[in-house]
């Protein structure tokens, strides 16, 4: 079987669950997935989609993000520090315990439309051409003379 270059991620996963103590099956449980596929998760035969490590974050209690780096989903280095502060915002939201998934998915549209409103495009494509450089040179609250 090829590899899918997951192992990382499914050892990472192993860890944190026997951090907080999970039998695979009650993490499969808490997560919403079966106990078989999170087993290949772990073993590095399966690559999850990013709603199923949504899913496993949430039952862990730890970043999205971290998960979505480790499976290679984002790239922390090439999408460059606004992006990643765009995923820890989103991971922040993704990971809260008091929201529904409903007002999850409300707060982070509203997020995006006011970051597209501000010339920041959704997935970094934009090498920074509409981003952060045109933010930096208008007058704003947050800066200071110095």
């Amino acid at each position: 079987m090829a590899s899918l270059n997951v192992g990382n991620l499914g050892e990472y996963l192993r860890e944190q669950r026997r951090n907080a103590q999970l039998s695979l099956r009650q993490l499969a449980d808490a997560a919403g997935v079966s106990n078989p596929y999170l087993s290949q998760i772990e073993r590095g035969l399966r690559k999850p989609s990013a709603e199923v490590l949504q899913q496993v974050a949430k039952a862990l209690r730890i970043s999205a993000e971290t998960l979505y780096v480790r499976a290679g989903i984002l790239d922390a280095e090439r999408d460059g520090q606004e992006h990643r502060k765009d995923g820890a915002t989103r991971a922040a939201v993704l990971a809260d315990p008091t929201l529904t998934e409903q007002q999850k998915q409300v707060l982070l549209q509203i997020y995006e439309s006011f970051r597209k409103e501000n010339g920041f495009v959704d997935g970094g494509d934009d090498d920074g051409a509409a981003g952060p450089q045109d933010q930096e040179n208008e007058p704003g609250p947050q800066q200071t003379a110095g």
